[in-house]
C-alpha cells in the first residue's frame, strides 16, 4: 500500500499526533489554512466517502465523536469551527483515505482557509 496516511498510522512518516486511540488518528496538517488545522482519519483504510460501507458507520460516527473533542481540546469548540470531507477529484481530495479537514481559530472566509480580510 502507497498511501501517504497508512504511513502516518503505521510511525514509518512522522505526524504531529493531537489525539489517538485505537481506531482513529488526528494530526496537523503540514500546510495549514487556518490557525487550527488538523486532519482526523481512521487508522482503517477507507479511499473516500464513497468506498464507506454500512459496517463503517460505527468508524464515521466515531470520528464525528472526536472531532467533538479535539475541538474543545483545541479552545474552537465555542468560536466555531468547520468540519471538511472532499470525495473525488473535483472536490481536491489530495490523498486517498477518508479524511475531515477540521479548521478554526480565526474568522472563516468563503469555503477554506481565512478570508484575506483576516489575515
Amino acid at each position: 500500500m502507497d498511501c501517504l496516511f497508512c504511513k502516518i498510522v503505521e510511525g514509518s512518516i512522522p505526524s504531529q499526533k493531537v489525539f489517538e486511540n485505537e481506531r482513529i488518528l488526528v494530526f496537523r496538517d503540514i500546510q495549514p489554512a487556518a490557525p487550527v488545522h488538523v486532519l482526523i482519519i481512521p487508522k482503517k483504510h477507507i479511499a473516500s466517502m464513497n468506498e464507506v460501507q454500512e459496517e463503517d458507520l460505527p468508524l464515521i460516527a466515531e470520528m464525528h465523536q472526536v472531532a467533538q473533542q479535539v475541538t474543545k481540546d483545541l479552545g474552537v469548540n465555542e468560536s466555531g469551527y468547520r468540519l471538511i470531507n472532499n470525495c473525488g477529484p473535483d472536490s481536491g481530495q489530495a490523498v486517498h483515505h477518508i479524511h475531515y479537514h477540521l479548521l478554526g481559530g480565526a474568522k472563516l472566509g468563503a469555503l477554506t482557509g481565512i478570508s484575506d480580510s483576516h489575515a
